[in-house]
């Protein structure tokens, strides 16, 4: 603190994110005049050392840029290099990869909801302090992530990291009799997973509106997940939204350096862009699964049928919830249509070409290019993580959060009230920081 006229509040640790930065914030006269979401975790570099390495790798390699959602970086580096080299992996390979892709949202999101999201509406420190007031709720938030890292482990070969996939579906197939338990397990997290969106969706929340540019694959007839094509809904909500070719990700998503961190930023066509929870039911709404839609309706988010679109960012944490929902009966879905493929993997040969993918990993839209040589060496690579697309609408959401709470009339606000608005306007967004390259010190200066 000092006595001239400016106030400066640190907060040297954030909790319940993931990874590592800080955010300035400038009040002048009444007015939030500068916010700044300040990425400090070092860049690790995967692009760069991915140049050198054979087509068969960026599954791998790439999966260890993220605990929390690896298997989105595999299966956007598997499509990227698959399309690169001609092959289309489909059928049960195909619906094993997307089950192992559910399992994957279904534990982070229940991650997200109960252990570091749900705390901000009920007054906890923590979930710790969540488990004291609400014991049954965090044991059903645990049996839920339980069931997704079951998915993981089964097909995966492990819950973090998994070593079982390869471009061109899997090293090994499970056989029908070994995803069975997997149901049992998926029947009670249905009903666990309805059970959290009625509780999310009692929970007190603060006005606000986002109007970014949305961004989401689409994939018409399904709520996309594993594949799709770059969708925007305009921040005037257009009923029908553009498109774009996966492989022109880059003419539209332009990433940009900012001085105050080592997270690249990004805009889409030169504007603000949110992508995730948000972006998702507002573009593929229409197609979530009967149930699904069900529990949105009657969670108050509107009928997804008619193209209902949540714009508070705040009711994010209820979008998150039904999409729990939607993971646990498509993963049903798939388990009970299973055939054994003829083999595990198609072949995926090499050749000089470029090729582009991209997925919803939970956070959002993850893009991933690589150019490979005649011999499969790669020689180029580019990975947009969805954070780093959502650090200027994070910023905006944060500054408006903290301008509305200064206009209201009443008791001025103090520094611990406005660090903790802080905190939850950013955790709205679940950042993955450490995929951006890398949330923890918050400073307020006050003129």
């Amino acid at each position: 603190m000092n006595d001239r006229g400016t106030r400066v509040l640190r907060l040297d640790a954030l909790a319940r994110v993931e990874g590592e930065a800080a955010l300035h914030l400038r009040v002048q006269d009444g007015s939030v005049t500068e916010t700044r979401l300040r990425i400090y975790e070092p860049p690790r570099f995967f692009e760069a050392f991915l140049i050198g390495r054979g087509h068969t790798e960026p599954p791998d390699i790439t999966s260890r840029i993220c605990g929390i959602c690896p298997v989105a970086y595999q299966m956007s580096a598997c499509q990227a290099i698959e399309k690169a080299c001609g092959v289309t992996v489909d059928g049960s390979l195909s619906e094993l990869r997307r089950l192992l892709y559910c399992g994957e949202w279904i534990e982070s999101h229940a991650l997200h909801i109960y252990l570091l999201h749900a705390p901000d509406f009920l007054g906890c420190a923590d979930v710790v302090g969540l488990a004291r007031d609400q014991r049954a709720a965090v044991e059903r938030g645990l049996r839920i992530k339980q069931a997704g890292n079951a998915i993981l482990e089964q097909l995966g070969g492990r819950p973090i990291h998994p070593v079982n996939v390869r471009v061109g579906g899997f090293y090994r197939t499970p056989a029908p009799a070994e995803l069975r338990p997997l149901a049992e397990r998926l029947w009670r997290a249905r009903e666990d997973a309805l059970e959290t969106v009625r509780w999310v969706a009692a929970f007190d929340f603060p006005a606000a509106v986002c109007d970014h540019d949305l961004l989401a694959l689409r994939d018409p007839g399904h709520y996309a997940i594993d594949s799709g094509t770059p969708a925007v809904m305009a921040a005037q909500k257009s009923p029908a939204p553009r498109e774009f070719p996966v492989l022109d990700f880059e003419e539209h998503v332009r990433e940009g350096q900012v001085p105050y961190s080592t997270a690249l930023t990004a805009t889409l066509d030169g504007r603000r862009v949110l992508t995730g929870p948000l972006a998702r039911y507002a573009i593929s709404g229409q197609w979530l699964h009967p149930v699904a839609a069900e529990a949105a309706r009657d969670a108050g988010l509107g009928d997804p049928a008619d193209g209902a679109v949540c714009d508070n960012p705040f009711r994010s944490i209820v979008v998150r919830a039904v999409e729990v929902v939607q993971a646990v009966e498509e993963a049903l879905r798939i388990i009970d249509g299973y055939e054994p493929p003829s083999r595990p993997a198609v072949q995926v040969s090499p050749r000089e070409a470029v090729g582009a993918g991209a997925t919803e990993a939970p956070r959002g839209l993850l893009y991933h290019r690589y150019a490979l040589a005649e011999d499969g060496t790669l020689t180029a690579a580019r990975i947009v993580p969805p954070t780093a697309q959502n650090q200027t609408a994070i910023e905006e959401d944060v500054r408006r959060a903290v301008q509305a709470r200064l206009d209201r009339t009443g008791p001025a606000a103090d520094d611990e009230e406005l660090t903790h608005l802080c905190e939850r306007a950013i955790r709205n967004h679940d950042p993955c920081i450490s995929c951006a390259a890398h949330f923890l010190d918050l400073t307020l200066d006050r003129t």
